[in-house]
């Protein structure tokens, strides 16, 4: 008999009210409640911290987006940004030598417009080493300088300078730039002008080097939209930058940051879908003399497999929307408290974040929830007569398939990453099968050692005996809770570790650049005098990549390649003695174990070697200053670029360039309130150009205690999603554990005896789970290291301490979670039996 939809929909929320105080439907429904908030609230939490790093990060560009060029952006261009309704800013930069009535000096010029800029903000003093205050730029007739500029010409604010043909007044001190942050070797000292005076300099003509950059700030739709429209009309000198592509340092640590909001959301999630499994099994079994009275009142097995189908789906609705409205409410309050230490202005997250919680715990339901159930429909009539007939279960790839399938879904559905999707199921599987079977063979062992042991240790382990695949995966479940937990306050610790040392306490904040030959000595000793700490000098000169193994350089790299720009300009080369410290080697050789060839080495760096296709052995030729010189890839070096020191995509071997004329740079610490040092520097050394980066490692610094602030959070997700599957673990084994305790109290056993066999049992059990997670966690973190996060892998000690902590964790819960066993009266679980 099949009953009409609505019927059914009403049967099975009746009795979803009847069961209610169920045990298992408390702890299902706590699961899914715990998968939905977390995954909301992290989605949430990370979604809007990102757009506020990226926020944040903008300011490194002045803008959201910047399409930047040596040719002016064309009329069509334009237009697509004014018409998606995009605030638009133009900056044109140049180099032209500033001049006064007594000396000159080589700057770098910034023309921009009233608009600018539209992120970050733009700072300035009335006077040298004055408090700063930020505004809008200089006005049309006037012109704002660096400190260095001033000192280098002995200018004052109030002085007039000239740029080309227009006479400029000094009235205010430049002291911050939002956009600075770019290539440091190219720095010279810095003036800001108005656009509306750069006609009137008569500096730029056909064939200037120019750099005009358009600025747009708008909603990230717009933005999408006007980096569609505009990609295809882009000119070969022309690209498109936003916040991670502007600037190596932010992207890494944006990319980490994700990865770990994504690894902590994953953890949540397989915890909380172990929990809805346990749970859902326990649901079928206690409902198959259920399903059997139905099939006897004239149910179709069907209409019974869609009456408990909409009973568990009405559930996971109530458990959705409830998750999805505390994971907001999560992420609120967490905004809330730390306001103080977040941006003023946080992007709100929209609705996706609520939506791809809620289908997280939809599909976790489905994936885990549906196997058991479709037993019900399976449930014989005769049930109702003899208890001891059981459905036939479904096909264990059917189980455990949909399962994988539901994991695997959620998982690439929060990460995106296939990589860390790969390495966490691929590890996870790894995991469990080995320890699985270790476990078992452990517990074979167990079985020979029991025969003289205590009374207490034989009820205890016997109870893990008597079905060894079930403690097996009790003990697995477990293992994974203290996996996972441990797996994120592992990564939590390694990235904080990796962050802070990228950026420790006294990272270089000036570049010294073109250090003349001749002073070189005479000014490292006075940079070690005002410096405490400071990197050795690097040669610089200054050479383009014409030609790889012969062939003309253009045309093997294609304007789509990502290196087609280190071949559009000139690169920074230099040579080396020996390997920098922050640098590794990932293929060939270094100078002193390289044979002599009839070419010279050069080492090139990894990620630019990818992106030219270049590979050991290969010719490279370079054009220095009209002179050609040719050298072979003798290796292949991996550069920390986050480390704040000069590095370079080119070292040669030395003897290779030294006859070229060449300046050189190095990277100095300056403790705050020095200023004056460096002005004297700069006046002693004119030539020199000292280029200050605070402002950068002050923004970078910022975004990483933002991350940081995540990273601490999440783990209380983490927390709660393994409780629950500790719990649902418990219950999963108390209709059982009722029916032994009773058992054994009508024998005559004392309370006291159930409470050490329980206490062995489920130390044992926790023991056992943190031998595995401490494996496991070492193996998992080897493939998330090696292949996702980019990190160096070292063993760990410390997670020796798990099994100690299974023991504490597992035991304690366990006592608590069968507390009712111990108290249940022996007649009545008798007379229920």
């Amino acid at each position: 008999m099949d009953l009409p939809f609505l019927r059914l929909l009403s049967l099975a929320f009746r009795q979803l009210l009847r069961d209610a105080r169920a045990g298992e439907l408390r702890v299902l429904f706590l699961a899914l409640l715990v998968a939905v908030t977390a995954t909301t609230a992290i989605g949430y939490f990370g979604a809007r911290l990102n757009a506020s790093m990226l926020l944040r990060a903008t300011e490194f560009l002045g803008a959201d987006l910047r399409l930047s060029g040596s040719s002016p952006a064309t009329a069509e261009q334009l237009a697509a940004g004014t018409t998606l309704g995009l605030e638009h800013a133009r900056v044109v930069e140049f180099s032209s030598v500033i001049a006064t009535d007594t000396a000159i000096q080589l700057a770098s010029v910034k023309a921009a417009d009233s608009a600018y800029p539209l992120r970050g903000e733009l700072k300035s003093a009335p006077a040298p080493y004055q408090p700063d205050t930020p505004g809008p730029g200089p006005a049309p007739g006037e012109a704002w300088a660096e400190t260095r500029l001033l000192a280098a010409l002995s200018l004052e604010v109030g002085d007039s300078i000239e740029v080309g043909e227009k006479s400029l007044r000094l009235t205010r001190v430049l002291t911050q730039e939002p956009d600075r942050a770019g290539n440091f070797y190219s720095l010279t000292p810095r003036v800001l002008m108005h656009l509306d005076d750069l006609d009137a300099t008569g500096v730029v003509q056909p064939g200037s080097r120019v750099r005009y950059r358009e600025l747009w700030r708008g909603a990230p739709e717009a933005l999408q939209a006007y980096r569609q429209q505009v990609t295809p009309l882009l000119a070969a000198d022309q690209r498109l930058e936003d916040a991670r592509a502007g600037n190596r340092q932010i992207g890494n640590a944006l990319a980490r940051g994700e990865r770990y909001l994504n690894l902590a959301s994953l953890a949540a999630v397989l915890l909380a879908g172990i929990a809805v499994a346990l749970s859902a099994a326990r649901f079928a079994i206690r409902r198959f003399d259920a399903s059997a009275l139905l099939r006897c009142l004239g149910l179709s097995r069907r209409a019974t497999l869609a009456l408990y189908g909409l009973q568990l789906g009405l559930l996971g609705l109530l458990a959705c929307g409830l998750g999805a409205a505390l994971g907001w409410l999560a992420q609120q309050g967490l905004f809330w408290l730390l306001r103080d230490l977040l941006p003023a202005e946080v992007p709100a997250g929209g609705l996706i974040p609520a939506l791809a919680g809620g289908a997280t715990g939809l599909v976790a339901l489905a994936g885990f929830a549906l196997p058991p159930l479709a037993a019900l429909g399976r449930v014989p009539p005769l049930r109702v007569l003899r208890r001891d007939l059981v459905p036939v279960p479904p096909a264990a790839w059917l189980t455990y398939g949909m399962a994988l399938l539901a994991l695997g879904l959620i998982m690439w559905r929060l990460s995106l990453d296939l990589r860390l999707t790969l390495a966490l199921l691929g590890g996870g599987l790894l995991a469990a099968f080995a320890l699985g079977a270790l476990l078992l063979s452990g517990l074979r062992t167990l079985r020979r050692l029991l025969a003289t042991a205590p009374l207490a240790w034989r009820l205890g382990i016997g109870q893990l005996l008597r079905h060894p695949l079930a403690a097996a995966g009790q003990a697995l479940a477990f293992g994974l809770i203290l996996l996972a937990m441990s797996l994120v306050a592992l990564l939590r610790s390694e990235l904080l570790d990796t962050w802070q040392n990228q950026l420790p306490e006294q990272a270089p904040n000036y570049f010294a650049l073109n250090v003349l030959p001749a002073e070189k000595e005479r000014f490292m000793a006075e940079v070690a005098r005002i410096a405490p700490q400071s990197a050795p000098l690097y040669p610089v000169v200054m050479g383009r990549l014409t030609a790889i193994n012969g062939e003309p350089v253009r045309q093997i790299v294609s304007k789509e390649s990502s290196g087609e720009r280190a071949t559009q300009r000139d690169l920074n080369l230099t040579w080396a003695e020996r390997l920098p410290a922050d640098n590794r080697l990932s293929a060939g050789q270094w100078w002193d174990r390289l044979e002599h060839g009839e070419l010279p080495g050069v080492s090139v760096e990894a990620e630019l070697a990818k992106n030219l296709g270049l590979g050991l052995g290969d010719r490279l030729t370079f054009s220095v200053g009209g002179i050609t010189r040719d050298a072979r890839v003798s290796s292949l070096r991996e550069v920390h670029w986050d480390s704040f020191q000069p590095n370079f995509y080119m070292i040669f071997q030395p003897g290779t360039l030294q006859d070229l004329p060449a300046t050189y740079l190095t990277s100095f610490y300056l403790p705050p309130g020095r200023d004056a040092e460096v002005v004297r520097l700069a006046r002693s050394f004119p030539t020199v150009t000292l280029l200050q980066v605070e402002a950068l490692l002050a923004q970078l610094r910022g975004i990483l205690a933002q991350v940081t602030l995540a990273v601490e959070y999440v783990l209380l997700f983490v927390l709660a999603a393994g409780l629950c599957v500790l719990f649902a673990g418990l219950q999963a084994t108390l209709d059982e554990r009722l029916r032994q305790g009773a058992l054994l109290r009508a024998l005559g056993a004392r309370r006291r005896l159930l409470v050490q066999t329980r206490r062995l049992e489920f130390a044992l059990l926790g023991a056992s789970s943190g031998l595995l997670a401490a494996l496991g966690c070492e193996l998992v973190s080897a493939l998330l290291y090696r292949f996702v996060f980019d990190l160096p892998w070292h063993p760990h000690p410390w997670l020796l301490l798990l099994p100690a902590l299974g023991a504490l964790l597992v035991g304690a819960a366990g006592l608590l979670g069968t507390q009712r066993a111990l108290n249940a009266s022996p007649l009545q679980v008798l007379r229920e039996g």
